[in-house]
């Protein structure tokens, strides 16, 4: 796997009013603080690596580089777990784990501030993601399309990416240091968790830095994978 650097730092989360495209759960705005650097999957997670870590082939196997979908945020908790127990081994090992929201959308917009990391034309879209327009209705290769400034491909569109943290009807509340907003309500048996990025069935909008949709934890989609984080 590879990994790209992504330093402390603060930035706005969420859209405000005035965005294209924007949901109701994407507000308010608010100040997050993210505290500690951090690697990000510079790909979602590819078929291959999947295969190589749980042991097994994928029913759907389309091809070694083609994003892993069609697994649960269970799952992804699963590979982690094994991921983890491979390679961590003495006292400096690394920690593999999901994004937190706050994380995904820091490093999706790599330090700007509009609806998309390019601007806020949506013509130029189809330079960066497999979205409803241009994808054929089907996932591709990761790195087909130019990365963000951060050099993070895949981040809008292909799939959409689980990260940890559970859905909330909107950001009152949430944490301000970037970590994953986790309420472990005992009403919900299956919690419901967030997904980011669009994928190659959503619409431009879906593919805003700062769209947010959800989940049950145990849901199976052919449009939503993930990619992880390695801490430093």
């Amino acid at each position: 796997m590879e990994f790209v650097p992504v330093s402390a730092g603060e930035f706005d989360m969420g859209s405000p009013s005035r965005e294209k495209r924007r949901k109701l759960w994407e507000s308010p705005v608010h100040r997050v603080s993210i505290k500690k650097p951090f690697y990000l999957g510079r790909y979602p997670v590819t078929q291959e690596q999947w295969s190589k870590v749980m042991g097994n082939s994928l029913s759907y196997l389309r091809g070694e580089k083609y994003p892993v979908e069609t697994v649960s945020w269970e799952e992804a908790q699963a590979f982690i777990r094994k991921l983890n127990a491979v390679e961590n081994t003495g006292e400096k090992s690394s920690v593999y784990r999901l994004p937190t929201e706050a994380e995904w959308e820091y490093a999706a917009r790599a330090g700007t501030t509009g609806s998309y990391f390019f601007g806020a034309d949506e013509t130029k879209l189809t330079e960066y993601a497999w979205f409803l327009k241009n994808s054929g209705l089907e996932t591709h290769p990761v790195g087909l399309k130019k990365p963000n400034p951060w050099g993070l491909y895949d981040i809008y569109g292909n799939v959409g990416e689980w990260v940890q943290d559970e859905y909330h009807i909107n950001y009152k509340g949430a944490p301000s240091d970037g970590r994953a907003w986790e309420s472990s309500l005992s009403s919900v048996s299956i919690p419901v968790r967030i997904r980011k990025g669009g994928g190659w069935n959503g619409n431009a909008g879906c593919c805003r830095s700062a769209e947010r949709l959800f989940a049950a934890q145990d849901r199976k989609l052919n449009s939503l994978g993930f990619r992880i984080v390695k801490e430093v």
